[in-house]
């Protein structure tokens, strides 16, 4: 069952000038990507490798914007959302995202409410570390639980602002040379670093949340196939954002940790960073990248608190062949994972993360883009979507890159697990 188009939607723009005036969608589904993991994946290369990898980073968010414009293009040629899209594939292809989301749900509430905390707590620390955790995921909790999609979206975008002038601002004073910087352009992988470029290249604003596209576009208005091109650019200027955004970091983690021996790792990477500025350049510019890191983080809760809930709400629908209405913010499933993602992760921030439970997320999880990936191609080939907006020559090659590449991450991740 298609989707039901609101008699409301507006009509499709036919100026850049109007279609760069709509975007949206795209810088919530990419920023929602860009977490604390993505920060410093960029910093450890660039402190371990220079600017050798800025090719890398291009790459990584070029595959983005291809499979984040694949799934629009899905939705808007055909009218389908990506679960029934997934359910014509087979049922195993929704079993399978049926039980990945319940867990990832569970571990990832945890996980973005620390990262939120720790900023936090390094900038105001007059509370536990698990209060400020659970402060901001009630808080992401309550602002989607109004369904106001226009709310969410104008809050995310001052969050991604937020992020960019800070991080970004932060670069400023360490601008590279500008021969070195074009030399990272020229692919090449160092020894020992050929999984760091892997990682770069798939790990640049990717996740679960990019199927939430299809729903974004949806609560914004956009219905139909007049509204591709639209949503190209929307796409093309998100990931743009976000190659900038991850450079910048390169940039930091290449101009002043390079050739130091400093390593930083996860979040408390970031914290000890934040000190190294404070100590060098004063607290205006520590506060300055402790406000980019907190914002990051929030902005990726929030897109996942938004986002996810659309994925879980439609599989319920699918599953129960309840296809005659639209998945929407207010769909008792849809709130049902809201509050799965909020409350029960609570416990893992006092009692720790369970080594199996972890161990099954990590596995799961590192199957999903090499699925994203294969489903894109499989569906976007069929002949449930019209001959002009097929895949063309260029998206199914890259679709295949994509495949190989989330492929070899995935062994590699369930190496390391296993």
């Amino acid at each position: 069952m298609s989707l039901e188009v609101n008699t409301t939607t507006p009509k499709a723009p036919a100026s850049f000038k109007k279609r760069a005036a709509l975007i949206g969608p795209g810088f919530v589904a990419a920023a929602t990507g860009v977490g604390t993991g993505d920060l410093v994946a960029a910093l450890v290369a660039g402190a371990s490798f220079g600017l050798v990898f800025v090719w890398a980073i291009v790459v990584g968010s070029i595959l983005k914007h291809f499979l984040n414009e694949g799934v629009g293009r899905w939705h808007l040629a055909t009218g389908k959302t990506i679960l029934e899209g997934w359910q014509e594939m087979g049922k195993w292809a929704t079993g399978y995202f049926g039980v990945y989301a319940v867990i990832w749900g569970f571990v990832y509430g945890a996980a973005a409410a620390s990262a939120c905390a720790m900023a936090m707590t390094s900038m105001f620390p007059i509370m536990p570390f698990w209060a400020w955790a659970v402060i901001h995921a009630i808080a992401g909790f309550l602002l989607v639980w109004t369904g106001r999609y226009l709310l969410f979206e104008k809050v995310m975008m001052v969050l991604i602002g937020i992020m960019f002038v800070t991080v970004v601002g932060s670069a400023l004073l360490f601008l590279p040379n500008l021969g070195d910087f074009l030399t990272g352009f020229v692919p090449r992988i160092p020894d020992g670093s050929f999984l760091l470029a892997l990682g770069l290249v798939g790990g640049v604003g990717g996740t679960i949340t990019m199927t939430s596209y299809g729903y974004w576009l949806k609560e914004k208005g956009w219905s139909g196939k007049e509204w591709i091109p639209t949503m190209r650019l929307d796409s093309k200027a998100a990931y743009t954002m976000t190659a900038i955004f991850t450079l910048a970091l390169l940039i930091v983690g290449s101009q002043f940790l390079y050739g130091t021996g400093i390593e930083i790792e996860g979040e408390q990477g970031l914290i000890k960073l934040t000190g190294l500025l404070g100590e060098k350049y004063g607290a205006f510019i520590s506060w300055m990248f402790l406000i980019g890191f907190w914002s990051a983080a929030f902005s990726s809760l929030l897109g996942v608190w938004n986002g996810v809930p659309y994925l879980f709400a439609d599989f319920v629908r699918v599953v129960k062949k309840r296809t005659d209405r639209p998945v929407t913010e207010k769909d008792p499933a849809y709130r049902l994972f809201l509050a799965w993602l909020t409350f029960p992760p609570m416990l893992l921030l006092f009692f720790g993360k369970p080594v199996q439970l972890i161990i099954l997320y990590g596995a799961l999880g590192a199957l999903f883009m090499p699925f994203l990936s294969f489903s894109l191609m499989w569906l976007l080939n069929s002949k449930k979507v019209d001959k002009d907006y097929r895949n063309s020559l260029l998206a199914n090659f890259v679709f295949a890159a994509c495949i190989l590449l989330f492929a070899i991450l995935a062994v590699t991740k369930l190496i390391s697990i296993f």
